[in-house]
């Protein structure tokens, strides 16, 4: 069947529309009931098209596609043309004119006439071997793209999905058969990606094994539903050059519904919760809780401001103090430390609540520098009055993982003046995820400066015996949960001798935390205990609290 005259114009018409808003892209418009194509010129070149106008469009596109992705193409065509779709959203590989593939992202629309049937095919196909930001292992867009897609997603304002899913335990792949055939492997999985998500959503690679997700059409829960049939098919195992490989897995994920948000932010909660997967979950899917909180405020927005306070200045952040006691006079012989934001709409937010997650953002080095500086500032006026008080600051584990941090802290002291002597670096239970060998050098180089180094939170976690082997520790600190119940439970008092006798054992001090009660505190100090910490003594309050009670009285 010939078009029409006036059906050719109208085409013309809507692909001049499409045209203007392409923005680097090709254009095509199908009437659909002709099935009657017109495409961008640069399109039919670059390809080698028959013309600018085809019938039959989508078959003759069908043939230039890989074989791998044919399927999923023909798949969504059917549907289009079927009436059980109305839009189009996938990746493939296209065959060029001089006979390369390149991978190429096209995004379509089904235009309907007054009575419901179907009229016009629109849309655009962008292609990333001319644009760049393209992974070259695997054809995808690479983690550029991914930022690119990311923000271009968020500048719409309208509800989506972003997930990463990583490769754990790779490097055994590599380890045994090779970095070739590991190249393989990943190059089948980014296939077998594409292939399980196909029209619902754009895949990428990320760094190393890492893969990201983003989908205007999927709900996390199908989200989840589709991770877990890929996650099942590579446990399952599946063919790579004649080779029967098993994989496993880990994601996070997030569903993006309120705005403004900044990809950095959204890219930070989803390495947090990768890592949470991987660690504690046993490769499920983490899904980043961004539902209202009890003060309905929403967590995404929360997290922005404080991004955005540590780029404007620090504001909003200060330092708490928490005294730690000496455990025979009960006077003053230290203070820890604490992080904490505030700002009118949030209120008064603790560590707890955006520590985790903005250790995945490549903006906490500084916030760790900033608290590093301004601990120690505050502290010489401590020392002024009791020269030998003991400062106890939390390090991260990402600034022990990196490498220039030994010669960050060295820094800070110099410009402070903060005597090493009265310093004291307490290893959180996230150090963990520091290869041995990295923080065995890093606590070294800090204990040859002078600055003592205490285990937090011993008994949970990280702070295990294990560590005691390697390193050496001038204090354990045992945490509150092993003594609030210490009145009425036997067993936690003479767990407290236990891990009393292990600090004797390794030479390091004790400090116990969550002394609330005076009973507690009691039967605490019939044991061979240095220091104690707690509310019956204070909570952490402000500086100024603290000069007023400690300092200046």
């Amino acid at each position: 069947m010939t078009i029409s005259d006036d059906r050719k114009r109208k085409l013309d018409g809507l692909f001049k529309a499409f045209s203007i808003v392409a923005d680097g892209t090709y254009v095509f418009v199908c009437d659909m009931q002709y099935n009657y194509s017109r495409w961008s010129k640069s399109a039919v070149d670059f390809f080698g098209l028959p013309g600018e106008y085809m019938e039959h469009a989508g078959e003759i596109w069908g043939e230039h596609i890989h074989p791998d992705d044919k399927g999923s193409y023909d798949e969504s065509m059917d549907a289009l043309f079927s009436g059980k779709a109305t839009s189009h959203d996938m990746q493939y590989r296209t065959i060029s004119r001089d006979g390369h593939y390149v991978m190429c992202t096209c995004k379509g629309v089904v235009l309907f006439k007054d009575d419901g049937n179907l009229d016009y095919f629109c849309g655009s196909i962008r292609n990333h071997g001319l644009f760049g930001h393209v992974n070259d292992l695997t054809g995808l867009r690479n983690k550029y793209g991914f930022f690119e897609d990311l923000r271009s997603a968020i500048s719409k304002e309208q509800p989506f999905v972003v997930s990463t899913i990583s490769l754990t335990h790779f490097s055994d792949i590599n380890t045994v058969y090779g970095y070739e055939f590991g190249n393989l492997v990943v190059q089948k999985f980014a296939r077998k990606l594409v292939d399980y998500i196909g029209n619902r959503g754009l895949i990428y690679r990320l760094d190393g094994v890492k893969f990201g997700v983003v989908s205007e059409s999927l709900s996390i829960d199908e989200l989840k539903a589709y991770y877990e049939r890929i996650r099942s098919m590579i446990n399952d195992g599946f063919m790579v050059d004649n080779r029967d490989i098993r994989l496993q897995t880990s994601a996070g994920a997030i569903a993006v519904d309120r705005f403004p948000v900044s990809d950095k932010v959204v890219y930070s909660c989803l390495v947090y919760s990768v890592g949470n997967s991987k660690r504690y979950r046993q490769g499920d899917m983490e899904v980043f809780d961004n539902r209202l909180t009890k003060e309905n405020m929403d967590k995404l927005d929360r997290l922005e401001a404080i991004r955005n306070s540590v780029a404007h200045n620090y504001e909003g952040f200060c330092l708490y103090y928490q005294p730690v006691m000496d455990a025979s006079t009960e006077t003053l012989k230290g203070a820890e430390a604490l992080i904490r934001w505030q700002n009118d709409r949030f209120g008064l937010v603790y560590p707890n609540d955006f520590i985790p997650v903005l250790e995945s953002d490549a903006i906490f080095p500084i916030l760790g520098e900033w608290i590093l500086t301004q601990a120690m500032t505050d502290a010489k006026r401590f020392i002024e009055k009791f020269p030998d008080f003991i400062l106890n600051i939390n390090l991260s584990y990402v600034q022990l993982k990196r490498t220039d941090f030994v010669e960050t802290v060295k820094r800070i002291l110099m410009e402070t003046g903060f005597p090493t002597k009265n310093l004291c670096f307490e290893l959180t239970e996230r150090c963990r995820f520091v290869e041995k060998e990295i923080l065995y050098a890093a606590l070294m180089s800090f204990r040859q400066m002078g600055i003592k180094i205490a285990l937090d939170d011993f008994g949970t976690g990280f702070a295990s015996i294990d560590i005691l082997k390697y390193i050496t520790f001038d204090t354990i600190k045992i945490e509150r949960i092993f003594v609030k119940d210490i009145a009425a439970n036997e067993k936690e008092e003479r767990l407290l001798g236990i891990f009393t006798d292990v600090a004797a054992t390794f030479g390091s001090d004790v400090c116990v935390e969550g002394i609330e009660t005076g009973t507690i505190r009691d039967i605490v100090k019939k044991y061979h205990v240095n220091s104690l910490q707690g509310y019956l003594y204070s909570k952490p309050v402000s500086l100024e609290d603290f000069l007023a009670k400690y300092i200046d009285c």
